[in-house]
């Protein structure tokens, strides 16, 4: 029982690492990425749709990000939700690509994204604890249907607490790694 609940707990926790990972790529660093745009939909014959599954990404000499449509009518869509999206960046379009030129942050503008970065750490370590919670549930409910017995429950709930400081500190390493990416001119 502690090791279905432990598993669990590893198998949430790692998903929130991944999906931090993931937010992380969008946070831009003053080099140019074709992550940028990872996540931002675009209208394509009614339906929303993943820029990348609609045009080709490529990143040119480090600072230019240029956006192919498979198809040019999809052109407009894409700079449309370019524009919608936050990030502070104008498409420009020449009728047959979009590009996006990452201009080179300011010293605000890095502080302000490192501080958009603690704030996506510490959502994620939010949902660490949530599932750290919604575990030691589980094993007071196991000890109270007599699943467990009371030192069983304790030691459950220790390794639970191992569990969730393993995953903050990785939470941690990879938001001091981008800031440290960030603040690097």
């Amino acid at each position: 029982m502690i090791n279905m609940i432990l598993e669990d707990t590893k198998e949430r926790m790692t998903k929130t690492i991944e999906s931090f990972e993931k937010t992380l790529t969008t946070v831009r660093t003053g080099r140019a990425n074709a992550s940028l745009v990872s996540g931002i939909e675009a209208e394509y014959y009614g339906m929303m749709t993943p820029i990348n599954q609609m045009a080709g990404i490529t990143v040119q000499e480090g600072k230019t990000v240029v956006i192919k449509p498979y198809d040019s009518s999809a052109l407009k869509s894409i700079e449309k939700a370019l524009l919608a999206s936050n990030l502070g960046i104008t498409p420009n379009n020449d009728g047959s690509v979009i590009r996006l030129t990452v201009p080179a942050l300011t010293e605000e503008t890095r502080r302000d994204l490192s501080k958009q970065v603690g704030k996506y750490a510490e959502e994620a370590k939010i949902q660490v604890r949530n599932i750290r919670r919604d575990s030691n549930d589980d094993a007071k409910a196991a000890k109270k249907n007599d699943e467990l017995t009371e030192d069983q429950e304790k030691q459950c709930l220790e390794k639970i607490q191992k569990v969730t400081d393993e995953f903050i500190k990785k939470i941690d390493v990879l938001a001091d790694e981008k800031v440290k990416e960030i603040m690097t001119i």
